[in-house]
């Protein structure tokens, strides 16, 4: 080997040297994305209110989450290869504990909303839905429409902090709107004749109409505006990337549609 070779040689492990300083350098200056400190910590942190059927409901009796979303979240810890931890929350409280980070994504019934989106990503949806009346079917007639309803008679009793409320108060000005906390038992105040009507997401009109025999889900194809339901995730590309691949192959697959079919029969 001749001088100039053994120069050259050198000069290029030097440079080959240089490059893998260099980018292990750049690598230990980037930071973690979220979706590597999930799998690093091995759980996911799954926030949800636990009141919303059929896709949130912390069972009283077994003490656990069920539902369409709690299935998905299961899921989508085992393509992971993690753990669910689920963070209780509540709807006047989702935009605070998001925000604070205690948990990684929201799901349970969440709509798509820009102040929301302002915070954080949304997956792609999974759901179309739309805000729809839920009355007693002897009344079904009588709030057809939002001008029906928008009377100073009819009482509209809404869930407090979530879309359902900030649908009735955009737009009923004439209605008396009544706040009812719990929106397990909410349905019931209609039942009781305690409340008129509520204007909720049409799945889940549609699912209490089968609940509660008293009750009929009003134009369910025909909602007053229109929605999707979505994860709500913490603001990390990769983790909102493999969120949306993830969902997008459970919605190819059948995976999807198979447990909804179990949550909406």
């Amino acid at each position: 080997m001749t001088s100039r070779t053994r120069l050259l040689a050198a000069g290029l492990f030097l440079f080959a040297l240089f490059g893998a300083l260099a980018t292990a350098a750049y690598a230990a200056d980037q930071p973690q994305t979220r979706l590597d400190a999930i799998i690093a910590r091995g759980t996911l942190r799954v926030g949800t209110t636990g009141d919303y059927k059929p896709f949130s409901f912390d069972n009283p009796t077994t003490h656990k989450f069920e539902g369409l979303d709690i299935d998905m979240a299961e899921s989508l810890g085992k393509a992971l290869g993690v753990k669910v931890e689920y963070v209780k929350t509540a709807w006047p409280n989702l935009m605070t504990d998001f925000t604070a980070d205690k948990f990684d994504m929201a799901l349970g019934g969440v709509s798509v909303t820009l102040p929301r989106q302002k915070k954080g990503f949304f997956s792609i949806p999974y759901m179309v839905d739309g805000k729809t009346p839920i009355a007693r079917c002897v009344d079904a007639k009588k709030y057809q429409t939002l001008a029906q309803i928008d009377k100073p008679n009819v009482r509209v009793v809404v869930n407090p902090g979530g879309t359902n409320e900030a649908f009735a108060r955009d737009n009923l000005k004439q209605a008396k709107i009544e706040v009812w906390k719990d929106n397990v038992t909410i349905f019931d105040q209609i039942v009781a004749k305690k409340a008129d009507v509520m204007i909720t997401d049409a799945s889940e009109t549609m699912l209490q109409a089968k609940l509660h025999k008293e009750l009929c889900s009003i134009h369910p194809d025909k909602a007053f505006n229109f929605a999707e339901k979505a994860y709500w995730l913490q603001p990390d590309i990769a983790f909102k990337e493999f969120v949306d691949q993830w969902l997008h192959l459970a919605i190819a697959t059948k995976e999807y549609q198979k447990t909804a079919d179990k949550w909406f029969k």
